[in-house]
């Protein structure tokens, strides 16, 4: 089992001011960190990679799919563009040396029809997902696709939602991104869920229901975490904060208020939440 944090509690993009964040997350104890990658400039994630090498922390990384590469377009050149987008963000998880990429990529985030996936839309996804697997495949990156609640997506909002979807894309380089905060408003019993999923969850993100300090709210933490031990899972579980000082990151995910002290608090009390069970 590896513990990681996600940057978004910092930053949307590395810059050098990020160093003596990194240093003192290894301070604490973490394994690694989790990487944004929009940044699409392989030679600098090459640099980051050298650095998080430094630090002796690994990485996973992070992206969601802005509109303009929607690969559930009707229009073939778009969907062409989402799959060169792609291929372009796990050419960085390489250059970074990140094997995992998680985060919703069947559908541009935030953008609504005003209905659910029709059956057309949830084909395309899963074609353009199976083409993105086969790439990621062959560069040794795996996909892990986000399961998000129903005010940021209309796709995979459920994670029978997400067996399905993985299992129709049929690739084992394509699997679930289980995150802690959106199973907590869409899910009636999570852990069965979880159970359900199996070994089909990739990456896990530790988030609290009001995404503030993990094991401070009403998620059922223990049950969550007596599930993922019955599947087996012993990947990441990735620690997933907001704050507000941040206007892109707060309006992206509706964080208006103070949610803790400070970040280096939050990430030590995540750290000492998570490294306290004795299963990780």
């Amino acid at each position: 089992m590896k513990l990681g944090i996600n940057l978004y509690l910092w930053a949307d993009h590395m810059h050098d001011g990020l160093m003596p964040v990194l240093e003192s997350l290894k301070q604490i104890g973490y394994d690694g960190v989790e990487v944004p990658i929009f940044d699409l400039d392989e030679a600098t994630w090459a640099e980051w990679g050298q650095r998080l090498d430094d630090l002796g922390l690994e990485r996973t990384a992070n992206t969601v799919i802005a509109p303009e590469w929607n690969p559930l377009s009707p229009d073939p050149a778009r969907q062409e563009a989402a799959y060169q987008h792609m291929q372009a963000v796990i050419d960085c998880c390489v250059a970074v040396g990140s094997t995992l990429l998680c985060g919703p990529h069947q559908v541009a985030l935030g953008v609504f029809t005003g209905a659910g996936p029709t059956a057309e839309e949830w084909a395309r996804s899963v074609r353009h997902l199976r083409r993105v697997a086969e790439y990621a495949a062959a560069a040794g990156v795996t996909l892990a696709e986000e399961v998000v609640n129903r005010f940021e997506l209309y796709h995979l909002n459920t994670l029978d939602e997400a067996i399905r979807f993985v299992d129709e894309v049929d690739h084992p380089n394509c699997r679930i991104h289980l995150d802690t905060f959106h199973a907590h408003i869409e899910e009636k019993e999570p852990a069965a869920a979880i159970r359900r999923a199996g070994r089909r969850i990739a990456h896990v993100h530790i988030s609290e229901n009001d995404r503030g300090v993990p094991g401070t709210g009403s998620v059922a933490w223990d049950a969550t975490f007596e599930a993922l031990q019955d599947i087996g899972y012993d990947g990441w579980l990735t620690v997933e904060a907001f704050g507000n000082t941040l206007p892109n990151l707060a309006a992206a995910t509706k964080i208006w208020r103070k949610l803790f002290d400070n970040e280096e608090q939050l990430a030590s009390d995540a750290y000492a939440f998570l490294s306290s069970r004795s299963w990780t």
